[in-house]
């Protein structure tokens, strides 16, 4: 609908130029853009463009010209706006503002519109089919996931159906970090561990990894091949050990982010990066890349990224002067392979602790060629877990921190995934427990839920008394005229431009709110009217309208990865008002 209403200002424009009317400035003229103003006198859409066109002719026009004041420009405009289908007046306000007043019969017209096109509606076209990768979680295999990994799948899984819908053409990749230094350290932990089921004392690593899951996996090996292992080689066993621990514990992984409703397109090894592909490894080449355009410099024995060119703050070791390649080798080799698969946009989503590593891999991203702004990230603040008004650890076998399957068999999947999506992802996150697991209206995942699950209730009564649901385009809607009617029907029409929004952002959290706002303003206009009116006419109009709520419904909760289910477990007290 603002789409329309952007195309009838242009025409006006139009119009306006071509008899003169508007004078022709220099250069291209400012865009049209319309707004849903915050106070609803004001129209329900409104648009600036006759302030803006006032400004590009006062510095377009030759010396001397004296252009039309806003206030004129707009009253020229609102002219040319044709009243009477979509738009019902057009008011010109204050300086030279343009507010537009949608026809009743216009925001009735939503609901046929949502019913054609089904769950397609609300697509958007923004991203032209660019590829996009999204990579998230990526947590090393070192341990089970965590909360914070959680908040992380959430966010990435939810941006890239986001993204998709949008008009992209967008892979989901987890980055295994199963090469280097903290790989030896989880062997080493496990074969520590595993000595000691058999009496013998070994230092434990300093940087080792700690929990009830390392016992685990050593009392495992011991169980299965008892204490054979103490008469080998130590490399050798670590080795072995380290080997046995990632895919366990990968496979730990993947098995919970697939409770957690999180499937990736491609898990891609750190260390293929690292294996001779055609004579040379992925990290060999990208290194000759940059060398060859005079990126890299040596200095007392290492090899430096000169990143400071490209607005860091220092330049980075690639190769350290003992020969070993630095972490920061491996992010460049894999930040070269993502633009050659041919990715045009790299999105990433990582915890706080990696802020500081943007600037170094936006400066990568230039280097080799491409724009600073095809490398995004988001950053995920910190979650912590309340019970009561008190933070919580609920770990029993990791350790530490609190996993993600914990969290899963405490509250489930859908409530997790949709208060982890509750906040913008750069803010800190509180995780109500008691409330996420709380079966009435005020937890919003089950308020949201239950509208959808309601209207399927409708549905089913209908049917059990013989009404059939009608058809939209041969409906009279002009019986819907209650002020919840029209409400409901704007609502539905700003899904579009939500989405839009959203992923041009990429904030997928502006969808929780959207939810809220549509499940509260369904459950009032529940409880104030009859859906299946004695008047059948009145009852065929509702029947479409929430028909139509209900796909919106399940489209956005699809989008968060959260499921509209057609029945609830236990309806909340209050709810019985029948339809």
């Amino acid at each position: 609908m603002r789409d329309q209403i952007e195309r009838l200002v242009e025409t006006a424009i139009e119009r306006c130029r071509a008899d003169g009317r508007l004078p022709s400035g220099k250069g291209p003229l400012p865009a049209v853009t319309v707004e849903v103003p915050r106070q609803r006198s004001n129209g329900d859409f409104a648009t600036n463009v006759a302030m803006l066109l006032a400004g590009y002719l006062k510095q377009s026009l030759p010396p001397g010209s004296k252009p039309p004041a806003p206030r004129a420009i707009a009253e020229m405009l609102a002219r040319e706006i044709p009243v009477g289908g979509l738009v019902a007046r057009v008011e010109v306000a204050g300086p030279g503002f343009l507010n537009f007043f949608v026809s009743d019969d216009a925001w009735r017209e939503v609901f046929r519109r949502v019913l054609r096109e089904g769950p397609r509606y609300g697509e958007a076209r923004i991203g032209r089919g660019m590829r996009v990768q999204v990579e998230f979680v990526s947590a090393n295999p070192t341990g089970p996931l965590h909360v914070g990994a959680a908040r992380n799948a959430a966010v990435g899984d939810a941006l890239a159906s986001l993204l998709a819908f949008a008009g992209y053409d967008v892979a989901r990749e987890y980055y295994i970090n199963d090469y280097g230094n903290q790989m030896e350290l989880l062997g080493r932990s496990v074969f520590v561990r595993y000595a000691e089921r058999f009496g013998r004392e070994l230092p434990f690593p300093e940087e080792g990894y700690h929990g009830e899951y390392i016992r685990d996996l050593a009392a495992d090996i011991a169980r299965t091949d008892g204490d054979r292992h103490l008469s080998r080689p130590e490399a050798e066993v670590v080795a072995e050990f380290t080997e046995r621990a990632m895919t366990r514990l990968l496979a730990g992984i993947k098995e919970d982010l697939e409770a957690f409703g999180v499937r990736f397109d491609v898990w891609f090894s750190e260390r293929s990066l690292y294996q001779p592909d055609g004579g040379a490894s992925r990290v060999d080449r990208a290194i000759a890349a940059l060398r060859a355009a005079g990126h890299l410099y040596e200095q007392d024995g290492a090899l430096f990224f000169r990143s400071t060119a490209f607005g860091d703050d220092k330049d980075r070791v690639v190769i350290r002067s003992d020969g070993r390649p630095t972490y920061f080798a491996s992010d460049i080799a894999y930040t070269k392979d993502k633009y050659d698969r041919g990715f045009e946009r790299l999105l990433y989503v990582w915890g706080a602790d990696h802020h500081g590593y943007v600037a170094r891999m936006k400066a990568v991203a230039q280097a080799l060629g491409r724009s600073p702004d095809s490398y995004r990230v988001t950053i995920i603040q910190l979650v912590r877990l309340m019970r009561g008004g008190t933070e919580v650890k609920m770990s029993k076998r990791a350790g530490e921190y609190t996993t993600l399957r914990e969290l899963l068999d405490e509250v489930g999947r859908d409530a997790a995934r949709f208060f982890l999506l509750m906040r913008r992802a750069d803010a800190p996150l509180d995780f109500d427990l008691e409330l996420a697991k709380a079966q009435s209206t005020e937890n919003p995942v089950y308020y949201v839920q239950y509208a959808h699950a309601r209207i399927a209730s409708v549905l089913r009564q209908a049917a059990e008394r013989g009404v059939p649901l009608p058809d939209p385009e041969r409906t009279d809607l002009g019986v819907l005229r209650e002020a919840d009617e029209l409400e409901l029907a704007r609502l539905l029409a700003a899904f579009p431009q939500l989405v839009e929004s959203s992923a041009r952002s990429e904030e997928p959290h502006h969808l929780t709110f959207y939810l809220q706002d549509l499940a509260g303003r369904f459950h009032g206009y529940y409880n104030r009217s009859r859906i299946l009116d004695d008047d059948p006419a009145v009852a065929a109009a509702r029947l479409v309208l929430v028909q139509a709520v209900q796909v919106v419904l399940r489209t956005a909760l699809g989008l968060l990865g959260v499921r509209a289910p057609e029945r609830m477990t236990r309806e909340p007290e209050a709810a019985a008002t029948p339809a």
